[in-house]
């Protein structure tokens, strides 16, 4: 999808596959056939920049055509390179990071008034907790006792233009969540049973909003793009791809 539509963001895109394989599978109550289900739970992807692993997930879910997948990043085509709404199972267009956390925070809360049962969950990048906004996010969140929300991050130790500890560094970042009040576990992001386990414990703490810290590798998968800041950015070309394809497990 990324090499056809001249896109980036691959390695983004592999640092959550699990996660996002895991929450689409056996986490998230949905609807396919019904994506404005009421009582559905919300899924805010708020580094936006990785929309193609989720595009993929909502697919093979059954959301829309696995074949429009080849659309993705093209002209016209409503798959566009970063989240956008007009996807059936996409609650909210992200991309511009910061912002993801807030939306649900004021989803979660709506759920609490309303009293109804569904959860929110929004996947972070860890990058993106360099913005001010998240921070406000998280005092806001425990303040509401919000434990139908779960915020994921996905700490794959690199964003943009550096590894995260060079950039702005964030540890310890479970100690400063707890200092927030909020209920925290730290995880193998790549480990289906690691993730299902704790994704089956929720709230973590009733009263308190659930962080899970997600340790993770950019670029997963694939020996060239793993833990290279080179594929935030990059696209593979056609020999690239190749090889990557030959080590990802096959969907056959």
């Amino acid at each position: 999808m990324v090499h056809r539509a001249h896109s980036s963001h691959i390695g983004s895109g592999l640092s959550i596959a699990d996660l996002i394989a895991v929450l689409y599978t056996e986490v998230l109550r949905m609807d396919p056939g019904n994506p404005g289900w009421a009582e559905r739970d919300r899924f805010v992807l708020s580094k936006g920049h990785a929309c193609a692993v989720h595009y993929a997930a909502l697919a093979l879910r059954g959301f829309f055509p696995v074949e429009e997948l080849q659309a993705f990043g093209q002209e016209g085509s409503r798959l566009m390179a970063h989240s956008s709404h007009h996807v059936p199972g996409v609650e909210f267009s992200t991309g511009s990071l910061g912002h993801g956390l807030g939306l649900a925070c004021g989803k979660a809360l709506a759920a609490k008034r309303r009293r109804s049962p569904w959860r929110v969950f929004t996947l972070l990048s860890d990058g993106e907790l360099d913005e001010g906004s998240i921070w406000e996010a998280i005092l806001f969140a425990p303040h509401h006792r919000l434990d139908n929300l779960v915020a994921i991050i996905d700490y794959n130790k690199i964003q943009s233009l550096g590894a995260v500890p060079a950039v702005l560094a964030l540890d310890p970042l479970a100690d400063k969540l707890r200092a927030f009040n909020w209920a925290v576990r730290e995880i193998d992001g790549h480990d289906h049973g690691q993730i299902r386990a704790a994704l089956a414990q929720l709230p973590f703490t009733p009263g308190r909003p659930s962080a899970l810290i997600a340790h993770t590798v950019k670029g997963k998968g694939v020996d060239f793009m793993e833990n290279q800041l080179l594929w935030h950015y990059r696209t593979p070309d056609a020999e690239q791809v190749e090889q990557a394809l030959a080590q990802l497990p096959s969907l056959q």
